[in-house]
């Protein structure tokens, strides 16, 4: 940590600063320049936190030289981590392709949307059983009912299937059935939520939310890191913009910025981030462009009948000729599609 004194501080506020580190039992080095003097600081970060060295005097600024999210950061994990949702894996070079509906609905469409981007090469499906709504009066999700045919139907094409937890009391209902916990981005920043999907141990795709920044997301995951729960996947799906033309503004930079600040791996969602079919598919493959472990796209074979986010999916026929460009593309950079799993058990 880095002490920055006033450039009025007297001698002996620079003494008393210096004592006081001294009894934390930690060390210091003194720099004087021209206008600032410096004080860095050598020792135990937990004994630093707990001390509120802004209130001494003379003490005009103290910048932490590392990051506050230490699990998350590429300090303490150097290489690119590896998440694996039961046998398929995303990040470092795996590319994990989720496709699926807002919302579960009906078991026939379920299975025929399912059958359709599974062919296509998604490796995991999608599907909301809890939705959580801006309006009380739109549709909620089928609830457990919808965990159950999620479930029926990643055993029918042996693929992982991953869903949104609302809510911390409904985590372990939700790890039963899926293999994959999302926490949206509404509730990114729910920390009795994220305390709980870290205690479960499933892996976790954690949505950016629409007003947070890329620390705010990375302090978010560190919640799930703190439990022991390494599984992290971050997702970018677009922030709050003041242009109508998209429902949110697409960060595509955030995807090699997140990978310069941290080891977990990050995929995007181009479908929330822009709301339109026709921007989708570009979208996607810019993410994939900058760097991204994967893509989240929404997929309906009736839009106009869907039970939630209808305009924004695309038909399955758009999915298909999309994929096949995804895997094109990220051949460039040396990055394969995790196939799906022999067998999951």
């Amino acid at each position: 940590m880095i002490v920055i004194l006033q450039s009025n501080v007297t001698e002996e506020q620079i003494d008393h600063v210096l004592r006081r580190i001294e009894a934390l039992g930690l060390q210091h080095h003194l720099s004087r320049g021209t206008f600032r003097t410096i004080v860095g600081i050598i020792g135990d970060e937990e004994k630093l936190q707990a001390e509120p060295l802004h209130a001494i005097p003379g003490v005009a600024q103290v910048i932490p030289v590392l990051p506050p999210y230490k699990l998350a950061s590429l300090e303490a994990h150097p290489e690119p981590s590896i998440v694996d949702v039961s046998g398929v894996k995303i990040g470092n070079g795996h590319l994990g392709m989720i496709a699926g509906p807002c919302s579960v609905e009906d078991r026939d469409r379920m299975f025929r949307i399912a059958e359709s981007v599974c062919e296509s090469g998604a490796n995991l499906f999608r599907g909301g059983a809890y939705k959580p709504r801006t309006s009380p009066y739109a549709f909620q999700g089928l609830g457990e009912t919808g965990l159950k045919l999620l479930r029926e139907v990643g055993d029918k094409f042996n693929m992982p299937v991953v869903t949104e937890v609302t809510d911390p009391r409904l985590v372990e209902l939700v790890a039963e059935h899926a293999d994959m916990l999302q926490v949206g981005a509404r509730n990114m920043q729910n920390f009795a939520l994220l305390t709980e999907v870290g205690k479960s141990q499933r892996p976790v795709l954690l949505k950016r939310g629409m007003s947070a920044t890329i620390t705010d997301l990375l302090m978010c995951a560190e919640y799930i890191l703190s439990q022991g729960n390494m599984n992290v996947v971050l997702c970018e799906r677009g922030v709050k913009g003041f242009d109508s033309a998209t429902r949110n503004l697409f960060d595509v930079a955030a995807v090699p910025l997140i990978h310069n600040l941290s080891h977990l791996p990050v995929i995007v969602d181009p479908s929330h981030a822009t709301g339109r079919p026709d921007l989708i598919p570009a979208c996607a493959l810019a993410g994939l462009a900058a760097g991204a472990d994967g893509v989240h796209i929404e997929v309906h074979d009736c839009p106009e009948e869907a039970k939630s986010d209808g305009p924004q999916a695309l038909l399955p026929d758009q999915y298909r000729q999309l994929a096949d460009q995804m895997k094109e593309l990220v051949k460039l950079f040396g990055k394969t599609v995790s196939p799906l799993p022999e067998k999951m058990g």
